[in-house]
């Protein structure tokens, strides 16, 4: 399928590792010009160069903590000097942070909204001018299937990850007559640093593909998801292919949510 993303300009936070450095890639791949950021420069560096050579596409690396509004600001305002505009933009910072709730401290509550809020409020509300300008754009707020059914000992994560998802439908309403579109996609099981630890620290005896099949995680479709299965919905979802696509919440989890 084609993307219809060739010479648009693409900003992907968290985009040194993980989900957010195969999004990365797979927008260069369709043509996109990209930005990737992070807070860690020398694995940013390394992100950007591995996809320019992949790609033949420029990257462009800026060191950013998201958590910071001046610094998200910073960012945009530096994408859009270096390309001349902003289409498509995908919040993807985060990390994993569930605990049961009398162990959440006031600072541990600010810090994961900071991160997995704040950040995509700052970074949308910096790049939805340049978007209006030109006559609209796409944003992405990567989330997890934690915020439709929050669990025990969720906390604060999925707490986070639920403010977001109505952060993604109210945001649709407001910007949908300005040509922008705002979904998100509900992250569950897929292949990460974490799980990857998880897997050498309780099964060092099996294979990735091993475990990642194991009937104990309950997956439906039987398996873990890889980062590139993921990669390629969020690409969908910031492209052009998905030009009547709004206000949604789809997600990547191999079908093991109740939720819809």
């Amino acid at each position: 399928m084609d993307l219809c993303i060739h010479g648009k300009v693409a900003i992907v936070t968290g985009g040194s590792k993980g989900i957010g450095l195969q999004t990365a890639r797979l927008l260069a791949l369709e043509g996109a010009r990209v930005a990737i950021c992070a807070r860690t420069e020398s694995v940013l560096q390394t992100a950007a160069a591995s996809i320019e050579q992949e790609s033949g596409v420029e990257v462009l690396a800026i060191p950013t903590d998201v958590r910071d509004p001046a610094a998200c600001r910073g960012m945009i305002e530096e994408v859009h000097r270096h390309f001349g505009r902003i289409d498509i933009l995908i919040n993807n910072a985060g990390t994993a942070n569930a605990r049961p709730f009398l162990e959440v401290d006031d600072d541990n509550w600010r810090g994961d909204l900071d991160l997995k809020l704040f950040a995509a409020i700052h970074c949308s509300r910096a790049a939805v001018p340049y978007m209006q300008q030109q006559g609209g754009g796409s944003i992405v707020h990567v989330a997890a299937v934690g915020g439709k059914t929050p669990g025990a000992s969720s906390m604060p994560s999925s707490v986070s990850r639920a403010a977001g998802l109505a952060l993604t439908k109210a945001m649709s309403k407001d910007l949908g007559p300005l040509g922008i579109r705002v979904n998100a996609v509900c992250i569950g099981q897929i292949r990460s640093d974490q799980i990857e630890r998880m897997w050498q620290q309780a099964h060092p005896d099996l294979t990735w593909d091993e475990f990642a099949r194991l009937p104990q995680h309950g997956i439906p479709l039987g398996r873990i998801g890889d980062t590139d299965e993921a990669a390629r919905v969020i690409a969908f979802l910031a492209s052009d292919a998905a030009s009547y696509i709004t206000g949604t919440a789809l997600n990547i989890d191999g079908g093991l949510a109740p939720a819809l």
